[in-house]
């Protein structure tokens, strides 16, 4: 007892590796209530003769390892989490103005300019494919039209199709295409009485977008605009 009350009053500067050993001989489920300090020692390798090797010492270390790495992927999934959540509320917000829009005009101005502000991307457009009918919703401000086959041509059967390090089209983005490095395209079926569009979100950065992400969320937006854009223009699913 007389010596645990000597330790406690030394100073950190003043401990010798004897008061440490001493210490531990006293409180040898130390380790144990404090697992996350073995990462942090040197075992000893131990020498039992020419061609002898010392598997404790190889199977510690490879624990060491093992420890290390499951704590690397464990700050990825926390980085990864917190990203994913950030993107789910961009897109909430998203979806809050697209209901807020008093009329058709402001929801295409929603689409063409302020989601891009909103998903913190470089710009973000709305192309549908020509049909040869005269649709005033075709023609309206910020929605760009394309040839008929480009929105099978970008996607072919597939819903969205996400780019990294790529080149953004000028068919679709317009003067803002130098810009995109990674994009985010998105089909768009209105009605079945409308030819197909395709939503379209453009970053500068090459990896904003890629082949590994969920597509869950853009999804979701485009369905929404969908309907938005269908309720506007009366028109039947």
């Amino acid at each position: 007892m007389a010596r645990e009350t000597g330790h406690s009053q030394r100073t950190m500067d003043a401990l010798t590796a004897e008061d440490v050993a001493a210490y531990l001989r006293e409180h040898p489920d130390f380790l144990t209530q404090h697992a996350d300090l073995v990462q942090h020692l040197t075992p000893p390798a131990m020498a039992h003769g020419k061609g002898v090797v010392d598997f404790q010492y190889f199977m510690v270390e490879r624990l060491r390892g093992e420890v290390g790495r499951l704590k690397e992927q464990q700050r990825e999934l926390i980085t990864t989490t917190r990203a994913n959540i950030n993107n789910q509320n961009r897109i909430h917000a998203a979806v809050l103005f697209l209901l807020d829009a008093r009329s058709f005009e402001q929801l295409i101005q929603t689409i063409t300019t302020d989601l891009a502000v909103l998903l913190d991307l470089d710009v973000a457009g709305l192309a549908v494919e020509a049909n040869g009918d005269d649709r005033p919703h075709v023609h309206t401000s910020g929605v760009r039209v394309v040839e008929a086959g480009t929105v099978d041509g970008w996607l072919g059967k597939r819903d969205v199709m996400l780019y990294s390090d790529t080149r953004g089209d000028p068919a679709i983005f317009g003067a803002a295409a130098g810009l995109v490095r990674s994009q985010a395209l998105i089909r768009i079926q209105v009605s079945e009485d409308t030819p197909p569009g395709l939503l379209a979100f453009g970053s500068r950065d090459p990896d904003m977008f890629h082949s590994g992400q969920g597509t869950e969320l853009v999804c979701f937006l485009g369905r929404v605009i969908e309907r938005s854009i269908r309720a506007w223009l009366d028109l039947p699913e």
